[in-house]
C-alpha cells in the first residue's frame, strides 16, 4: 500500500499508509490527521481539506482544472498557492507513494 507523508504547518509529519483508490482527504480523516476537516464528506464542497502539493510531486499529481468546481472553491482558501489542491480531488495510487502534502495552518 503506498504511503502519504502529511506535513502540518509547524513541520510535525504523520506517514499513513492508504489502500490505492483511497483519497487523501479519507486517508487524512481516518488517520485522524490534525487539520484536514473534511466536513463535506469528500464531495467537493467545502475546501477544509485543503493541502498544497509538495512541489516535487505537483507534476505528477497536477493542480486542479481551470473551472473545475475544485479550482472554485480553492480560490476562496486561506493561503492557497499554485500548488493548492483539495484532497478530497486527490486519488492515491501505488505511483503517489510517498507523496507529501502540506497542511496549511487553517482551513477556515
Amino acid at each position: 500500500m503506498p504511503d502519504v507523508v502529511f506535513v502540518e504547518a509547524d513541520g510535525n509529519e504523520f506517514r499513513v499508509e492508504v489502500a490505492s483508490g483511497t483519497t487523501a482527504r479519507d486517508a487524512a480523516v481516518n488517520s485522524s490527521v490534525p487539520g484536514i476537516d473534511g466536513d463535506c464528506g469528500g464531495v467537493c464542497a467545502c475546501a477544509t481539506c485543503h493541502v498544497h502539493v509538495d512541489p516535487k510531486w505537483i507534476d505528477i499529481v497536477g493542480t486542479a482544472a481551470p473551472g473545475s468546481v475544485e479550482a472554485g472553491l480553492i480560490q476562496f482558501a486561506e493561503g492557497n498557492t499554485d500548488a493548492s489542491r483539495l484532497a478530497c480531488q486527490v486519488t492515491i495510487t501505488p505511483e503517489l507513494n510517498g507523496l507529501v502534502l502540506h497542511i496549511p495552518k487553517g482551513q477556515h
